[in-house]
């Protein structure tokens, strides 16, 4: 394992040494404070669950993003990163960050898999919003890493864990018989 410790820092300096400039700092900073606590997801959930109708599925759509945060939460912050506790990469490496230090372990991005989980469950809902759903999602997990708090592994395994909760979502939702409204 320490030669995957090691290419995540060769790789995570090397980004952080190409892009870090300070007309992105504020961008960046801007983007991943919208991954706060799934602040952006949360919230267009509860739009969804207040907007739906007969006419419109919205309600289900909401249902559908609440469950596929709630599971990404559940596993990701709750099951794994305590288990794996894995340090921040500013911790380790010694450097300063734009943000202020976190209190929980580094791996997974939780932002980063949040924003999976909800790109997935929203392509599935609708394939246009699906997919700048999924342009914000990676440019969420890039700016976890520009700003130092995330090893690329962390971001990688994030985005596989979001859409693999939110995968299982669908599949819940399906077997409930709501597929003809997702």
């Amino acid at each position: 394992m320490a030669w995957l410790q090691s290419l995540d820092i060769e790789v995570l300096t090397g980004l952080r040494d190409v892009f870090c400039s300070p007309w992105l700092d504020k961008p960046m900073m801007f983007i991943s404070k919208l991954g706060d606590v799934g602040f952006v997801w949360i919230a267009l959930t509860a739009i969804f669950l207040l907007l739906g109708n007969r006419k419109y599925p919205w309600r289900t759509w909401g249902f559908l993003l609440g469950l596929s945060l709630a599971l990404n939460a559940l596993l990701c912050n709750v099951l794994v990163k305590p288990m794996v506790a894995r340090v921040r990469p500013y911790d380790l490496l010694g450097y300063e960050v734009l943000v202020a230090h976190l209190g929980d372990y580094s791996f997974p991005s939780g932002h980063t898999a949040a924003s999976f989980a909800a790109a997935t469950a929203i392509y599935t809902m609708n394939k246009k919003w699906g997919i700048i759903a999924f342009i914000f999602a990676s440019l969420m997990g890039f700016s976890r890493l520009y700003l130092g708090v995330h090893f690329p592994t962390d971001v990688l395994v994030g985005a596989f864990f979001g859409w693999s909760m939110a995968t299982l979502a669908i599949f819940i939702f399906r077997r409930l018989g709501l597929k003809s409204r997702i």
